[in-house]
């Protein structure tokens, strides 16, 4: 009963002034706090704010998924309209979020804080959530909660409790906090939250990684979309060494990546049948994958009982668009893999490529962020074993930005932009193939 009534009378202060209360912050509780309101986003651009009423984003007349759904609905927590309630289908993207206030300090809450709500998972068989607070135009933290939030389906209504250093790291500035909380989410799922708040002194009940080594620490690619796939890319590629070797064929060449490196046997295939597979070049990139990933992948075997003469590595720009990782976090997963390379092709040379340039133009994020962390990796070269190459101006227009022309997406080449990393490398790359 102190706690609820603590919880309501919280409820009547605008949200910005909670700041300085010693025990909660109330984010949500049927309604979000007064000066604030709930956005629901859709997986193509759509944003609706949700008025207490049950809502659909309408489709747009292109819909890239005909079949695709994001609604939300009020719903009840312990007998209360504490809840809401967001169903998706089909989509890449979906999810709520609170914003619109005065931006929020949660500085108080850092140093023994917990964000904290209830949850009731009722479908996520395939789907997965994340949980975000956006504490400014270029600070988001998402932690993701995937294979978990799929141990919940089922078993009712749970409390989660998570430390704020889930969320905050070492240079962030959580004095203006503009989204306070948010439930990202994609595949297809119905997912119930009810009672946010941030409070001064919690007690955790939900482990989350560690920003600082979550890099350089190995685990799968564990996205809704990439659970069961990724495996089975994995999979095929430890059957693709096999039969090379049952057939007396070594790999000259390796190309290790994320969906950069993935798209060789995609958009990149007549280029690579022109220059590489005359090497029986081998190429393991795999989509979503950070530098984590790659390094559980190499200790499960894709790169032994081969020796390649040169393994071609570029991997990072996933650890910088999915989780806006600090560059340095970037760099040591990096450095990891190159040891790792070394460690396991004792007799091949690492050639380490620039993370590739995204975005349009060379001053947003992304962008900057790719930039400081191919300042740290060239670093990593020696000039013997490991050798750096940045062919990024070929791939950008002379005033630094990025055309369509050859990468549709900005992020990933089409057969124009493999060309150009074709060409753009040949010289390096065959001087290391004839030594």
């Amino acid at each position: 009963m102190r706690r609820a009534a603590l919880i309501a009378a919280a409820l009547l202060l605008p949200l910005s002034a909670k700041a300085a209360d010693p025990r909660e912050l109330v984010v949500y509780a049927g309604k979000p706090a007064p000066g604030w309101h709930v956005t629901l986003v859709g997986f193509e651009g759509q944003e609706l704010t949700l008025e207490g009423e049950a809502v659909t984003i309408p489709k747009p007349g292109n819909a890239l998924v005909p079949n695709g759904a994001v609604g939300a609905h009020p719903s009840d927590f312990a007998g209360r309209p504490d809840a809401l309630t967001l169903q998706w289908k089909e989509a890449w993207s979906a999810g709520w979020r609170v914003e619109g206030g005065a931006p929020l300090d949660l500085r108080p809450y850092l140093a023994e804080g917990t964000l904290e709500f209830d949850i009731k998972v009722d479908e996520l068989s395939r789907g997965g959530i994340y949980f975000v607070v956006r504490c400014g135009p270029e600070c988001e933290r998402k932690l993701p909660y995937v294979v978990q939030g799929r141990a919940l389906q089922g078993q009712g209504w749970r409390h989660l409790a998570f430390a704020m250093s889930c969320f905050a790291r070492a240079r962030d500035d959580f004095s203006h906090v503009t989204t306070p909380f948010g439930l990202y989410a994609n595949g297809s799922g119905e997912v119930e939250v009810a009672n946010v708040r941030f409070v001064r002194r919690g007690w955790p009940n939900a482990a989350c990684p560690d920003y600082r080594t979550q890099a350089l620490t190995p685990e799968p690619l564990l996205h809704a979309w990439s659970i069961g796939p990724w495996e089975q890319r994995h999979a095929a590629k430890l059957e693709e060494v096999r039969k090379l070797r049952a057939a007396g064929r070594n790999p000259q060449l390796v190309f290790v990546g994320d969906s950069i490196t993935e798209g060789w046997e995609k958009s990149g295939k007549p280029v690579w049948q022109e220059h590489y597979a005359k090497y029986d070049a081998l190429a393991l990139g795999f989509g979503g994958d950070h530098t984590e990933n790659v390094l559980w992948r190499l200790e499960h075997g894709e790169v032994d009982g081969i020796a390649p003469k040169v393994a071609v590595l570029m991997i990072g720009t996933n650890n910088t668009g999915d989780r806006r990782d600090e560059p340095e976090a970037t760099a040591a997963g990096v450095k990891r893999i190159v040891e790792e390379l070394r460690r396991r092709l004792p007799g091949t040379k690492v050639l380490l490529l620039a993370v590739f340039p995204r975005d349009a133009r060379p001053d947003t994020l992304f962008r900057r962020i790719n930039g400081q962390v191919n300042r740290l990796i060239s670093g990593l070269a020696d000039g013997k074993t490991v050798f750096f190459a940045d062919i990024n101006a070929n791939l950008l227009d002379p005033d630094g930005s990025l055309s369509r022309e050859v990468m549709p997406d900005l992020l990933h080449p089409n057969e124009k932009g493999y060309a150009i990393w074709a060409r753009s490398m040949e010289p390096v790359l065959q001087k290391l193939l004839k030594e």
